[in-house]
């Protein structure tokens, strides 16, 4: 199936001005399509549709009815995409990882993560985070959608999960950019993953909490995808008190309070009194279920927010120091340069 796709993959590049007309003149599109960085997104979004569709071509007659995106610098890239497909979509839900490595020019190695999934509804009358359905196919929304999503990851945003870390794995290898082939893989999406994409197109939060909701939600999408370079099977923990409900819940429940306290760090030991586990446990509960420790995710968090606030919405250093819960401008500028690499001012527009 791999060397299929990468012979759809050469053929769709090639052909890539030809399908960028056939989708300019069949979408609404309210963007200039001179734009190099936005044509490279519909290639993208040309390659999971044409990977996705069973029949090998893409439905010409769909209409773009929602789009969001986020364009960071230093932080994940991502374009969410709902179409609408005027007649019957007959589609596979379809996950893809690009890993490009270029020994040569590392600075412009990458890993990309794309979506396809079908079945939701769109409706236009009303805005679905107000709306009691979930977007699926009990959804009454009155259009039937083809959700697409892309996720870009930089070598250097990714260096912050590998950096002082053994690598003894092909996932490890992939994240610190030591694999040395480019590739892509294609698998299915299993119910982890789809029901991540489920929650960015049906969620409640708007403005800074929308913000953190979503890093929070595309860091799963990336555990969760590289555990496909190393089990396929994707179920199972080593942890035996996380094979009970009970025990996942509590992990799960750990994290949403440290997102809720993102601008009030809190303690492991009050966050495992919050949650009624053992310190112990909820430590290796939360290096298993979310691939890091509770203070690496706490952190790269605090940090995706903060680069959220200076260029998104442009505060002063010094306030967001304040609402991140930092005593001082210097320990806040010298956590945030080791995170990403970069100074604060130099995300202030």
């Amino acid at each position: 199936m791999q060397i299929a796709f990468q012979h759809l993959l050469r053929r769709t590049l090639q052909r890539s001005e030809h399908g960028w007309a056939i989708l300019y003149n069949s979408m609404t599109w309210i963007f200039g399509v001179g734009t190099l960085f936005l044509h490279i997104q519909m290639i993208q979004a040309l390659d999971i549709l044409k990977t996705a569709f069973r029949n090998g071509g893409i439905e010409p007659t769909m209409d773009l009815l929602y789009e969001k995106q986020q364009n960071i610098p230093g932080s994940v890239q991502y374009d969410i995409r709902r179409y609408y497909a005027q007649h019957p979509w007959v589609a596979e839900d379809t996950g893809m990882m690009v890993y490009h490595y270029d020994e040569k020019k590392p600075h412009n190695n990458f890993l990309e993560l794309r979506y396809c999934t079908t079945g939701n509804r769109y409706c236009e009358d009303k805005v679905c985070v107000h709306c009691g359905q979930l977007p699926t196919n009990n959804c009454s929304g009155q259009h039937r959608t083809v959700d697409v999503f892309v996720f870009h990851f930089t070598s250097t945003f990714l260096h912050q999960f590998t950096h002082n870390v053994k690598l003894s794995n092909r996932k490890d290898e992939v994240l610190a950019f030591k694999h040395p082939n480019a590739f892509t893989k294609v698998f299915p999406l299993c119910n982890k993953k789809r029901n991540v994409l489920d929650a960015l197109l049906n969620h409640s939060y708007s403005g800074a909490l929308e913000n953190i909701f979503v890093n929070a939600k595309i860091h799963e999408l990336l555990l969760y995808s590289l555990d496909c370079l190393v089990d396929e099977k994707e179920e199972g923990f080593t942890c035996k008190f996380l094979a009970d409900e009970r025990g996942k819940e509590q992990i799960y429940q750990a994290r949403e309070i440290l997102l809720q306290h993102i601008g009030d760090p809190i303690t492991i030991k009050e966050l495992s009194r919050k949650v009624a586990m053992n310190e112990c446990y909820l430590k290796k509960g939360f290096k298993e279920v979310f691939g890091t420790t509770i203070f690496d995710f706490y952190q790269q968090q605090r940090m995706e927010h903060a680069k959220y606030l200076l260029y998104e919405k442009g505060l002063s250093v010094t306030d967001v120091s304040a609402l991140l819960g930092y005593s001082s401008i210097s320990h806040f500028s010298a956590a945030f340069k080791k995170h990403t690499g970069l100074k604060p001012c130099d995300l202030l527009k």
